[in-house]
């Protein structure tokens, strides 16, 4: 068998079916992803394949970085000032190493997918490939949206904060015919949830200004927030995206909370109570908002952020030190959140991701006590960053099957930067078609190709479609 062959993934004759019959053609919604939409919409051809590839500007797969680090690769040559191509031999001799790791995958994926190159990415091969994809890299097809088209993606959803003003989201609107795709905005509001940060006050009156509403108090927070949903809904926005890295719930008052508020603008220390009363009932306002509006939530949980502190000061968030988060009784405090909002009638449709696998079983059995109001309310959301694995997929795949439908899943994201990464779609798709063979061939589920052909066509797109509504 030769590297990523057609049926690499793929262990059973129904799993090679479904894929390559069912799978494969279905086109993809993207509803969580950090691409900048100013890119899509300048539509500019890269540099060369470093600059879409590894780093540009202050972003770039912070996957990859982390895996250079690891193989003593020097920060000039992963973030830093050093050139490009050496750069990229430092990549490819990063890969050499990383036979098991999905990222040496995805990376002749790209290759392939993209560039027509089936060559094993190695230092001897990567002057050749430095050569061949950096022509590509000039002609039309490699522009933001022709990868995006050619990638057969219908909708995406980008991470904007409450207080942006969504320019490019409104140019590419107006393009939307032309592109054949739709860029949304998606919610995510941790810069209103981060009250320790220095800069809290300066984002509140941030918030004020583009808002209209003048933030004096958590009721005119909220107020302000319910304004920017308006506003992100009239672009097509229908999703909310929030990080919770750790979470306990603890109600307060709205006295409570007006003091805190005061305190946190004047950037005086707050307690851990404080903090997490805060947090419990700012979550609380943005369920009620979400359920409001209609749109889907999603929380992503359990992480470490930015461990590696003096790397933090030096490069800033988002740099490739984060980790697993190990709250242990995270689910549980969830699932207080859970019990107190469908009291008062007001938990939305949600997809919740944990970075710890240890806690989804957990979730997806609580999930189970508050499904009602439509077809899979509360979803156990894919298999997500560090868990983004052949193994990890398996396992959340089977879990959701295992505790709740599957064929109600609404599948893949990229979560990631990079205008490569659609590839990542395919290899989600492929196991998720493995899982299903596997079952048949241990007479789980039956020999049905049509049967099963229409769950793999809905988790691959349909569903999306269908429950997110981007196209109503």
């Amino acid at each position: 068998m030769t590297l990523l062959n057609d049926d690499f993934l793929l262990t059973t004759p129904m799993a090679k079916k479904l894929f390559h019959d069912y799978a494969a053609k279905m086109p993809i919604i993207d509803f969580h992803c950090h691409l900048d939409p100013r890119e899509i919409y300048e539509n500019k051809n890269y540099e060369n394949i470093t600059k879409i590839w590894i780093y540009e500007n202050g972003f770039g797969d912070h996957y990859k970085w982390r895996l250079m680090r690891a193989n003593g690769v020097p920060e000039k040559l992963i973030t830093g000032d050093g050139d490009d191509y050496d750069k990229f031999i430092a990549w490819a001799g990063t890969i050499e190493k990383a036979v098991g790791n999905p990222l040496y995958e995805w990376t002749h994926l790209e290759l392939r997918r993209f560039f027509g190159i089936n060559d094993v990415f190695n230092r001897q091969s990567a002057p050749a490939i430095w050569k061949k994809a950096n022509e590509m890299l000039k002609t039309a097809d490699f522009t933001p949206r022709s990868l995006i088209r050619r990638s057969n993606v219908k909708a995406l959803c980008t991470t904007d904060d409450p207080a942006s003003d969504l320019k490019y989201h409104k140019l590419l609107k107006e393009k939307e015919g032309q592109n054949g795709f739709k860029v949304l905005p998606a919610m995510r509001p941790d810069s209103a949830f981060n009250l320790t940060a220095d800069s809290y006050d300066d984002y509140l009156q941030q918030l004020s200004h583009v808002s209209g509403v003048t933030i004096k108090s958590f009721k005119t927070l909220v107020a302000a927030l319910k304004q920017r949903f308006s506003y992100f809904e009239s672009l097509g926005g229908k999703l909310s995206d929030h990080g919770l890295n750790f979470f306990h719930f603890i109600p307060a008052s709205k006295d409570e909370l007006n003091a805190i508020i005061k305190k946190a603008r004047a950037n005086k220390v707050l307690t851990n109570t404080e903090i997490n009363q805060y947090q419990t009932m700012l979550v609380e306002a943005l369920m009620k908002l979400n359920k409001k509006f209609g749109w889907t939530m999603q929380f992503h949980m359990n992480a470490v952020r930015d461990a590696n502190k003096p790397m933090l000061k030096q490069f800033g968030p988002n740099g490739g030190f984060d980790s697993m988060g190990t709250q242990p009784d995270l689910a549980q405090e969830f699932m207080k959140l859970l019990i107190a909002m469908q009291a008062k009638d007001r938990v939305p449709r949600m997809i919740i991701y944990s970075l710890n696998p240890n806690d989804w079983m957990q979730l997806a059995t609580g999930m189970g006590d508050f499904q009602q109001d439509g077809v899979q309310k509360l979803q156990l959301g894919a298999a997500w960053w560090f868990n983004d694995t052949f193994s990890g997929m398996t396992r959340q795949l089977t879990t959701m099957a295992e505790q709740s439908l599957l064929p109600n899943f609404v599948g893949m994201l990229t979560d990631s930067r990079s205008f490569l990464s659609y590839p990542r779609h395919e290899y989600f798709r492929r196991v998720l078609c493995n899982v299903i063979g596997e079952w048949v061939a241990r007479g789980q589920a039956p020999d049905d190709e049509a049967y099963l052909g229409r769950i793999v066509d809905d988790i691959s797109y349909n569903n999306a479609h269908d429950q997110f509504g981007f196209f109503e």
